[in-house]
């Protein structure tokens, strides 16, 4: 049973992560293909999180009611209808439109699962089987840019699309065959428990704080991985689309790191993770100030190994912190989450241009001490025990 529903739980972050961010590698052929400047296809990044961050609340409450597997297995089979759809696409605003479907449904893979794990799992359970979830999601994450990447390279990035829509629709094929279906989920009917589920939620300091690292998580890595692409892309590196999909080789780093921070999170606690990864991550983006493309890949596989860590903490800390309606409170987090990433995408583009790559490290240095000393402050251990 346990390794049947790993599989399934791997498979749905396999599905979600393929998507959503893979023309980060490809940015530079988009605004060639469409005519349009480069900061504008930025939009295709931005897109898919905007309306993930939109619906993700009321995914939770609407899985709260009907259930988790068939909600799980039927997003991922529908999303590879638009990332189908994208390889016909003819303008720009056609494929962001496309881009933002993509992000309607993905909240019904990563909200779902993670209340699932939290419904069928209890104490340190949750943690390891977070951690096969965003193992799922790194390889999935590490596979968009990769494969997207090199069709573009060779055969085109419409191409490209066909192949990411097929190896979507045999993830939902894996997940409907392996993940075992609930035996725990407790519906939550009527209007009035969903509202209470939301007041019980925003009222509770532990989630509150647990949906401030979510934000900062995502934040860092989509200003570390969009603005770094901007530094390799550009003289004297001038990186093309396939060799700035394996610079995305960097995210296989976090297979290795990020079952070992879950084992680390059981044994010793979330808060001393927490302290590591942070350290890890920093420490990442300061070697990329080094002006070598080993120094500055080095950097990066440091960086998205600490907040790989820090992200299957904080969504681990939600299954633990909420005591019912789980759903609905990872819904909340991944609104947080995604609003976190989406700005990551637009904000730093000010400071990019006042201050080049080393305003954009401080930055996410800036935002991850921040979210540190948050965590420290409302994250309690005994939670863990108190469920």
């Amino acid at each position: 049973m346990a390794d049947r529903r790993g599989i399934g739980v791997a498979a749905a972050g396999f599905a979600t992560f393929i998507n959503l961010y893979a023309t980060q590698a490809i940015l530079s052929v988009l605004a060639a293909e469409f005519a349009v400047s480069l900061p504008r296809t930025g939009w295709t990044v931005t897109a898919p999180l905007l309306a993930v961050a939109a619906v993700a609340p009321f995914v939770g409450s609407i899985s709260d009611r009907l259930g988790r597997k068939r909600l799980i297995v039927s997003a991922a089979a529908l999303l590879a209808i638009p990332t189908l759809l994208l390889a016909a696409a003819q303008s720009l605003p056609v494929f962001v439109v496309l881009r933002f479907v993509q992000g309607l449904l993905l909240p019904f893979i990563f909200t779902v699962t993670v209340g699932y794990i939290g419904d069928e799992c209890e104490g340190a359970e949750v943690i390891r089987l977070t951690g096969t979830y965003a193992v799922g999601t790194i390889v999935g994450g590490f596979f968009g840019r990769f494969v997207l990447g090199y069709a573009t390279e060779f055969a085109g990035w419409r191409i490209g699309f066909v192949i990411l829509g097929l190896l979507t629709a045999g993830s939902a094929a894996i997940v409907a065959h392996f993940l075992p279906r609930e035996r725990r989920f407790r519906p939550q009917r009527g209007f009035g428990a969903m509202l209470g589920a939301y007041i019980e939620h925003l009222s509770n300091r532990r989630l509150i704080a647990t949906y401030a690292v979510g934000f900062a998580v995502l934040f860092s890595i989509v200003t570390a991985f969009t603005y770094a692409n901007f530094v390799l892309a550009a003289p004297p590196y001038r990186f093309g689309p396939a060799a700035l999909g394996n610079v995305f080789i960097v995210y296989l780093l976090a297979i290795v790191t990020t079952p070992a921070a879950t084992r680390m999170a059981a044994g010793l606690g979330n808060r001393p993770t927490l302290i590591a990864a942070v350290a890890i991550g920093a420490a990442g983006m300061l070697l990329t100030l080094v002006p070598a493309v080993a120094a500055i890949i080095a950097g990066l596989a440091l960086a998205i190994a600490g907040m790989f860590i820090e992200q299957v903490l904080a969504t681990g800390y939600v299954g633990i912190a909420a005591r019912r309606a789980r759903s609905t409170a990872v819904g909340l987090y991944v609104s947080f989450y995604y609003v976190g990433g989406s700005l990551g995408g637009i904000l730093p583009a000010g400071l990019w241009h006042w201050a080049g790559w080393p305003g954009c490290v401080g930055l996410v240095i800036a935002v991850q001490a921040l979210m540190l000393a948050i965590a420290l402050a409302f994250w309690h251990e005994r939670a863990i025990h108190n469920r």
